[in-house]
């Protein structure tokens, strides 16, 4: 898997600070019983894995990833936070490492987008999961972004973004595709849940946390790449990413929709 972001301290930042925003919007409703096994497969740096365990605080967690540097992140976050409840490994989302019908349900959050066959993937993940089990699965929608004031540059470094990750065998406009997708794994009983941000001036922490230092900044990750592919100019890109910033400003507006989709086996 080719992660588009990268690995960099300032992209797990941006990871905390998604994670931390969105919380209630995508996961009030994310809720395990007591004593039931849960697999996070592909828990990164640990952002999303510290919301399970607190919501869950009785269900046995075990959060897998195929980068042992994020594993080692993520296993330090949960000691900070004196998690009791989650375990790591590194393990392959394609190849998993447990016995079939091993968990209760499984969560995938922000990991089908970076992969090359997602549906492999919710595939794969079945496999584990007990018969009647569930599934939660969170992707977001890089097309379904729109702000105000309106700029066609801006748009154009959103598409630079977009267009970066299909290259690297990824789809950030996944998440329109959840419902077809779970449907083709086999799944039953598919649920999709859209949940959009809604981002003004009278929302600060939404500006900050969302607008600014995740939305902003993932499109910011790939100048470099979008400048050496030819895919936009500079001057473009500056005054794209300007006008981003102005949609964050006191007369701003910017909107983006993320998918929930739940299924049961």
């Amino acid at each position: 898997m080719d992660y588009v972001h990268g690995y960099s301290k300032k992209e797990n930042t941006r990871l905390h600070d998604q994670a931390s925003t969105l919380t209630e919007l995508l996961h009030q409703d994310t809720l395990y019983p007591p004593g039931s096994k849960v697999l996070e497969a592909g828990c990164g740096v640990g952002a999303q894995t510290i919301i399970l365990a607190r919501n869950s605080p009785e269900a046995n967690i075990t959060s897998v990833d195929i980068s042992g540097e994020s594993i080692e992140k993520a296993k330090r976050l949960a000691e900070k936070e004196n998690l009791a409840n989650v375990s790591f490994q590194v393990a392959d989302i394609f190849n998993l490492p447990f016995e079939d019908e091993t968990f209760d349900h499984v969560f995938i959050c922000f990991v089908l987008e970076h992969l090359k066959s997602p549906l492999e993937a919710l595939k794969s993940v079945k496999k584990v999961l007990k018969k009647g089990g569930t599934i939660t699965v969170i992707e977001g929608d890089h097309g379904s972004s729109y702000f105000y004031p309106r700029s066609d540059e801006g748009m154009r470094t959103i598409k630079c973004l977009i267009d970066i990750q299909e290259l690297m065998g990824g789809n950030s406009l996944i998440g329109r595709e959840l419902f077809p997708l779970m449907n083709r794994a086999g799944y039953n009983d598919v649920n999709i849940s859209p949940r959009m941000v809604y981002v003004d001036s009278s929302k600060p922490d939404l500006v900050e946390g969302f607008t600014k230092n995740t939305f902003n900044a993932m499109v910011e990750g790939v100048k470099d790449q979008a400048l050496e592919l030819k895919m936009i100019d500079e001057e473009t890109w500056n005054k794209g990413i300007k006008d981003l910033y102005t949609a964050a400003g006191q007369d701003g507006v910017f909107c983006y929709t993320f998918f929930k989709g739940t299924a049961i086996k």
